[in-house]
């Protein structure tokens, strides 16, 4: 009896969350911020992920509260322990925006929630790390480009530039102008404008 009291608390709570989160979502797209927000706060308390990450994103943008990048971190951070892909890309994100460059282990996370977020198929993540890898000190180019690729086939016109630049000079891959052309042809199409620049 115990159990099934236990199981039906649980049952209880989490709807409640989803209720809540739900009423958040509705409050935000008719403009009412300051309600959106207390909604998501209460479902986001009681350990609610997407209401945790719903939470960030008002601290992020300073809707229905003040805007504060601290909080927004913490809210996502607690929404990509729980793995929430889009909360892992921010929380990576302010790792590696706001971190001393001294702190590896911060810059070790950002990178593992990264990869996390990109394989669960979040095209900004995937994009982030593309040229993250083509850029870093020690670029690791063939990596750089197999997130470049993944994120070109989730319709990202810039990563499709990058990959055609990838293409031209020979980065990750062996040189090759037609196909640098096919990706920049792409690219432009979408309405990259240095994609039709260097097509030019």
């Amino acid at each position: 009896l115990e159990e099934a009291a236990f199981q039906l608390q649980q049952i209880f709570r989490i709807d409640i969350s989803i209720a809540l989160n739900i009423l958040g979502i509705e409050s935000m797209r008719a403009g009412h911020y300051r309600i959106a927000y207390t909604c998501f706060k209460l479902a986001a308390d009681r350990g609610y992920s997407k209401a945790q990450f719903n939470v960030g994103l008002c601290y992020e943008h300073g809707r229905g509260t003040e805007k504060d990048l601290e909080k927004a971190a913490f809210y996502y951070c607690h929404a990509a322990s729980s793995c929430h892909p889009m909360a892992q890309y921010r929380y990576a994100r302010y790792l590696l925006c706001h971190r001393p460059e001294s702190e590896w282990d911060r810059h070790q996370k950002a990178v593992t929630l990264l990869e996390q977020a990109a394989m669960a198929g979040i095209t900004e993540a995937q994009a982030y790390l593309g040229v993250f890898y083509m850029r870093g000190l020690q670029p690791k180019e063939k990596r750089g480009l197999k997130y470049l690729l993944l994120a070109a086939k989730n319709g990202d016109a810039q990563s499709r530039y990058h990959v055609g630049v990838c293409y031209e000079k020979g980065l990750g891959v062996q040189q090759d102008l037609a196909e640098a052309m096919r990706h920049y042809r792409q690219s432009a199409a979408a309405g990259n404008r240095n994609s039709r620049e260097r097509l030019r």
